[in-house]
């Protein structure tokens, strides 16, 4: 499927242009509470679009508006452990940007590997370690979206950053900063994979995300990266991660980032 096409059956529908884009994590579908006016479409019925299987993922394409912007809202995400390839998953992006969406906030869950990221904490991007085993971007490159070879320093735009740290602390909500490692999943990791990977500056391990990030970046987006952490990595404890503990501390963090990306919405241009 024509990622263009599909770009043009949904603005066939939209009540709005949207301006920016939403990618929700695990356990942070309450994100498109924020949306006012709301319209929604299951995956299901979106040409090309996959079908979310992952838990807490609703699967449906939302747009509101939120903070006097045009949002369109992916409520669930598709992930590389689901058996989909990396174009399929990136494919709403592609369609994003072929919507003239430039600014595009990816939200997700991560285990901890630094002991002062702590559990329901909202931790924003600094920047990733790709050890997903795969690029969005091989193959043939569509010009028309982006050059070749594109640069991902600082994948995680300074300006937006800066603009959600003087927010959170306006509004006393601790927000801490990390570099993100991405894996293939669905098996979390080992004590040794953490320590590897604590060993090479990541704090936070997750199976998402970074795919998605790349081709925004290809098209020229601006991205903002939300980690919300739902676990301490086996590095500091012996216990199996549960996921309804994992969804649990999803949800405690969910409250403060709606509070805070209305707050930057409003201060976007």
């Amino acid at each position: 499927m024509d990622y263009r096409y599909t770009a043009q059956w949904i603005r066939d529908k939209l009540p709005g242009q949207p301006e920016v884009g939403i990618i929700t994590g695990t356990g942070l579908g309450a994100l498109a509470d924020i949306l006012q006016d709301r319209w929604e479409m299951p995956y299901k019925e979106v040409p090309g679009f996959a079908i979310s299987t992952a838990p807490s993922h609703a699967g449906k394409l939302v747009w509101g508006t939120a903070g006097g912007k045009s949002v369109l809202l992916l409520n669930g995400r598709f992930h590389l452990y689901e058996g989909y390839s990396v174009e399929q998953v990136v494919f709403p992006v592609r369609v994003m940007a072929c919507l003239g969406i430039r600014i595009l906030i990816v939200t997700n869950a991560s285990g901890s590997l630094s002991k002062e990221l702590k559990p329901a904490q909202i931790v924003l991007l600094s920047d990733h370690i790709n050890f997903m085993g795969v690029n969005p971007l091989t193959g043939a490159n569509d010009d028309t979206l982006g050059e070749r070879f594109p640069s991902l320093n600082n994948p995680y735009a300074p300006v937006l950053r800066e603009k959600f740290l003087r927010l959170a602390k306006n509004r006393g909500i601790e927000v801490g900063e990390g570099v993100y490692v991405g894996v293939l999943g669905p098996s979390l990791e080992t004590r040794a994979e953490c320590a590897m990977f604590a060993g090479w500056g990541a704090d936070l391990v997750g199976m998402s995300t970074i795919p998605e990030v790349i081709v925004a970046r290809h098209t020229g987006m601006d991205v903002l990266g939300i980690s919300v952490v739902t676990n301490y990595s086996n590095l500091f404890h012996d216990l199996a991660h549960e996921q309804q503990d994992i969804r649990r501390n999803a949800a405690k963090a969910a409250s403060d980032l709606q509070i805070l990306l209305t707050g930057l919405l409003k201060e976007m241009p």
